[in-house]
C-alpha cells in the first residue's frame, strides 16, 4: 500500500467517507488543509451519513487530544453548522486547546442560541481554556470580559438548563471575577447534588485554597461520586495538607475513588506523596491501581522535575521499573 501521504487527497477523502472500516490513519491528512482540498471535502461531507460523520468527527477529537500537531480547527468550525448535535458537540471538544479567539463569538453563539442542550453545554465548556490562558498570559485578555459576561449570563438565566448552568460554572471558576466564589459557594450549600458536584469541581478549577476544609469534607462524603470528585479537586488545588485524607482512600470500597486519590497525589507531588504510592505499588492488595500509579509517577516527575524522592524497588515485577530510572538523579 502507498504511503498515505502519497495518496491523492481524492482517494483519502474516498477511503475515509465510504470505506467499511474507518481508516483512522489517513485522518491526519485532514490537518492544515488547502484552500482546495477545504473546500472538496465540504462538497463530499454534505452527502455522509449521520452515524459517519458523528465517528469522524470523535475521531478526530481524540486526535487532536492527543496530538499537537495536528490542526483540524478550520474543519472543526466547519462543522459547527452540522445537521447532527452529536457532531457539533465533537467539533467543540476538539477545540479544547485552540488559541484562536475568532472561534468565541461563533461558540458563545452555539451557547446561547443551539437547540440542543448537549451542544449548548459542549459550548460553555469549550469557553473554558480561554479563560484559562489568558489568566496564564498565553493568549491576550481581548475577549475574556466577553465570555465571562457570556457564561455568566447562562448561568443567571432561570430558563437555563441545569446541565448548561453545571457547564457554565465549571467553565467560569478559573476566572479572577468577582463573583466566582459566592457562585461556587451558593450552588455547593444550595444547588442540587448535581450542581454541587460542578461546585466541587468549581472549587478545584479555581485553585483557591479557602475550599480545601469544604473539600476534605467531602472526601468523607457518603456519596463516592462526591468523594472523586473533591479528590480530584484537591490534587489541582496542590496542598500537602490533603495527603492524610486522601490516603484514606486509597482503601475506599468504591475504585473510582481510589483512583481519584492516587491520581490526586501525583498531582500534589512531593516526598511524602511519592512514599505513599511507593508502597502501594509493591501491594499485591493495590495492583488494579499500577497503572494509575506509573502515571501519577509520571505527573510527579513533569511537575517536580529533579526533586529527589524514593525510588521503587526495580526487583517489583508488578511494576513499570523504566518509569523509576527516569525519576532518579542522574
Amino acid at each position: 500500500m502507498a504511503d498515505q501521504k502519497e495518496l491523492p487527497f481524492a482517494s483519502v477523502l474516498e477511503a475515509l467517507l465510504v470505506a467499511e472500516d474507518i481508516p483512522v490513519h489517513l485522518l491526519y491528512r485532514l490537518s492544515d488543509l488547502s484552500e482546495a482540498d477545504f473546500r472538496h471535502f465540504g462538497k463530499e461531507w454534505q452527502g455522509v451519513a449521520e452515524s459517519r460523520r458523528v465517528a469522524l468527527a470523535v475521531h478526530m477529537a481524540e486526535i487532536a487530544e492527543d496530538n499537537f500537531l495536528v490542526d483540524f480547527t478550520p474543519i472543526f468550525t466547519y462543522l459547527f453548522e452540522d445537521s447532527s448535535p452529536a457532531v457539533r458537540i465533537a467539533a467543540l471538544d476538539g477545540l479544547w486547546d485552540s488559541e484562536d479567539q475568532t472561534l468565541v463569538g461563533p461558540i458563545l453563539d452555539l451557547m446561547r442560541t443551539d437547540d440542543n442542550v448537549g451542544v449548548r453545554a459542549a459550548a460553555a465548556r469549550s469557553l473554558a481554556h480561554y479563560i484559562l490562558l489568558a489568566e496564564w498570559g498565553q493568549i491576550d485578555d481581548s475577549q475574556t470580559s466577553t465570555i465571562i459576561d457570556g457564561l455568566l449570563a447562562q448561568y443567571d438565566n432561570p430558563r437555563a438548563a441545569l446541565e448548561v448552568k453545571r457547564a457554565a460554572l465549571e467553565a467560569v471558576a478559573s476566572a479572577s471575577h468577582p463573583r466566582v466564589p459566592e457562585l461556587i459557594r451558593d450552588a455547593y450549600e444550595e444547588g442540587s447534588d448535581e450542581l454541587q458536584l460542578s461546585a466541587i469541581f468549581a472549587m478545584g478549577i479555581s485553585a483557591d485554597e479557602r475550599w480545601l476544609p469544604f473539600l476534605e469534607q467531602e472526601l468523607s462524603s457518603p456519596s463516592p461520586d462526591f468523594r472523586a470528585e473533591a479528590a480530584r479537586a484537591c490534587g489541582i488545588i496542590g496542598d500537602e495538607d490533603s495527603i492524610d485524607a486522601l490516603e484514606y482512600l486509597l482503601d475506599d470500597e468504591n475504585q473510582e475513588v481510589g483512583m481519584a486519590a492516587v491520581a490526586a497525589l501525583g498531582q500534589i507531588g512531593g516526598e511524602r506523596a511519592y512514599s505513599l504510592l511507593a508502597r502501594i505499588a509493591q501491594d499485591p492488595q493495590y495492583e488494579v491501581f499500577y497503572e494509575a500509579i506509573e502515571e501519577a509517577i509520571e505527573e510527579m516527575e513533569w511537575m517536580d522535575g529533579g526533586l529527589e524522592i524514593l525510588a521503587l524497588s526495580e526487583d517489583d515485577d508488578d511494576f513499570d521499573g523504566d518509569i523509576l530510572d527516569e525519576l532518579r538523579l542522574n
